[in-house]
């Protein structure tokens, strides 16, 4: 990955393929679903819904406001807080449309976000020319991400670890995050706590958005969570996503981030940074470090 450099003529994106100008990618790179379940089935769900311009609608309470609460409660956990922002470099994995990637820009900070989907970066790009913002904007598979003691902070929020068949994959994931990390650096992981969810898992719900009518029904398979969303617009046919996600229990994480080489430091069940407790805390907002090491 390149460092933060000129904001108004260096923006670029890192795609498997090679290096392209931020200005190459477009809606066309939209994946394109031509049949009424929403899905291609050559792609896996992460490939096509988040690449599907409906998806922030469906997600349109996971507002602003949300992600800045995260990122001051990450910041006062691991003290960064107290640094000069434009002394710490950070990488938002999975970072969608950028809004906790914008949120730490606006503090300061220099930000790289990671995402797979062409179309959700370039929400975030464009919403960083807005805010005339210095962001910086990554295209590639997690488990791809180059890069090796460029950062002092990677944050991968907002349920975005878990997504692959093999629970080998999240160890790859796990693997290419330490070493991007400089020595003593942060890595904040976000996820769902499988407890708190077994007791509060709502089968199905209905609701409004906009002109959009959604049905989520939501089921457990074997050591992963399920969403099936049912999209009904005001003319056309119904759409269908699914989201599917391993869970971990704590304990298992911890292990996993440990076998790495990872201090677990902490671990907070809200956005808010309410103490965790295993029944009551929606989340599992784990904080971890990557040692120092002395010569």
């Amino acid at each position: 990955m390149r460092q933060h450099s000129d904001y108004a003529n260096n923006y670029w994106r890192i795609a498997p393929l090679g290096i392209f100008p931020v200005n190459s990618f477009s809606h066309k790179n939209m994946v394109k679903s031509h049949d009424s379940s929403g899905t291609d089935e050559s792609r896996h769900w992460y490939e096509t819904w988040f690449n599907h311009p409906l998806y922030l609608e469906v997600y349109s309470h996971r507002d602003q406001e949300e992600a800045a609460r995260c990122i001051r409660t990450i910041l006062s956990v691991s003290g960064l807080e107290l640094k000069d922002p434009a002394s710490i470099s950070v990488l938002d994995i999975a970072c969608g449309a950028g809004r906790h990637a914008l949120e730490l820009a606006r503090l300061g900070y220099c930000v790289t976000g990671n995402d797979l989907s062409p179309f959700l970066l370039e929400e975030a790009r464009k919403e960083a020319v807005n805010c005339r913002l210095q962001l910086e904007l990554t295209c590639c598979d997690m488990r791809h991400i180059q890069g090796n003691e460029l950062f002092d902070l990677v944050v991968q929020l907002f349920t975005s670890f878990g997504y692959f068949d093999l629970k080998e994959d999240d160890r790859m994931v796990l693997s290419k995050v330490y070493s991007a990390l400089k020595n003593g650096g942060w890595y904040v992981l976000d996820l769902i706590n499988p407890v708190h969810l077994a007791g509060n898992l709502a089968p199905e719900t209905r609701r409004t958005v906009g002109n959009l009518k959604l049905l989520e029904q939501r089921a457990f398979h074997e050591d992963k969570i399920t969403k099936t969303i049912t999209i009904t617009p005001p003319v056309g046919e119904k759409l269908t996503f699914s989201e599917t996600v391993r869970l971990y229990m704590r304990e298992e994480i911890y292990a996993l981030l440990q076998d790495e080489g990872f201090s677990v430091t902490g671990i907070m069940g809200s956005y808010h940074g309410d103490p965790f407790t295993d029944n009551d805390s929606p989340r599992m907002l784990i904080f971890c470090r990557k040692p120092h090491f002395f010569n």
